[in-house]
């Protein structure tokens, strides 16, 4: 399998803490509130309003919820709020799956036993095996802030070899908005973008206390302007299924259905795969990939560098 054997160390953390749970449950609030427009929820719109969206007033009202009460849950105080408030807000709010999951998580959290700063994500061996039997498609295991802890040699022919990046550096997000190598595989980036810093949030949203990811967000929000911003609006999505067109330097475009599975025995973890539709032009670029194996995009690299 083309990767290296050691586990992935958990980098030190730039602050003492993690992200701000109280001004995260604030915010998000907030935005989706802010994207309403009252003949969304059919109420009557009465002019021009000094913010878009909903006023709070009104948020209450179709929530069933005193405003003060209401207010208190915006500006962060989510102590003692019960599920069936959570629900009617996520009525209100429109909320999908994902968002409703992501709220519950920010206004109750679960209780954490610390773990030490320097935890490894480890890969069960039989996972790793599988994944060395997997010599078709591209697969690899995704666990904590997107980090990449295990793939197969059709991962690396597809994305790049891992192998020779510091285990640090072998997360999808520092990967997506840190290299213009990335930029150029994924046709859609915006959308690959949007959707990297959406499961970032479901996961600050389930560990509000990680150190390390907070560190993660704050690298990324000095280093890319599109993190910033895309950090900012506060969506959230869960890794699912769906459908990526990559512009690969060895074989050109690849449209590619992908799939995750989150582990039974591990939440943190998923097993990513892409794979081509039988018979399509992507099946066909998938061999030749395949054929090449690790050498894949650096071979694909020089013979995309004009010759001197």
């Amino acid at each position: 399998m083309d990767e290296q054997p050691e586990p992935v160390q958990e980098p030190a953390p730039e602050s003492g803490g993690g992200l701000d749970r109280r001004a995260e449950l604030s915010e998000f609030l907030r935005t989706r509130r802010a994207r309403l427009k009252p003949e969304d929820v059919g109420l009557p719109d009465f002019g021009r309003r000094r913010v878009p969206g909903l006023r709070r007033e009104e948020l209450a009202q179709l929530a069933g919820v005193s405003v003060a009460y209401y207010t208190r849950l915006e500006q962060g105080n989510g102590n003692n709020v019960s599920a069936e408030v959570l629900d009617a807000i996520a009525r209100a709010l429109r909320l999908s799956d994902a968002e409703h999951a992501h709220l519950t998580h920010l206004a109750k959290p679960k209780q954490h036993k610390k773990k030490p700063v320097a935890r490894s994500q480890q890969v069960r061996p039989a996972l790793r095996h599988l994944l060395d039997s997997i010599d078709s498609v591209p697969a690899y295991i995704v666990g904590r802030r997107s980090d990449v802890l295990a793939w197969n040699r059709m991962a690396a022919a597809l994305f790049g070899d891992w192998a020779e990046l510091p285990p640090a550096e072998r997360n999808w997000a520092r990967l997506v908005f840190l290299r213009p190598d990335y930029r150029d595989l994924f046709v859609e980036w915006d959308q690959k973008a949007k959707d990297m810093v959406g499961y970032l949030r479901m996961d600050a949203g389930c560990h509000p206390d990680d150190p390390q990811l907070s560190a993660l967000v704050g690298e990324l929000s000095v280093k890319s302007e599109d993190f910033r911003r895309l950090w900012a609006a506060h969506d959230v999505k869960e890794k699912s299924y769906g459908v990526k067109r990559m512009r690969h330097p060895l074989v050109g475009e690849l449209t590619l259905s992908f799939e995750t599975f989150r582990l039974v025995d591990d939440a943190e973890q998923s097993l990513i795969t892409y794979h081509a539709e039988p018979g399509a032009p992507s099946a066909e670029a998938l061999r030749l990939l395949a054929s090449w194996g690790t050498d894949a995009t650096r071979s694909g690299a020089r013979a995309s560098t004009p010759s001197e």
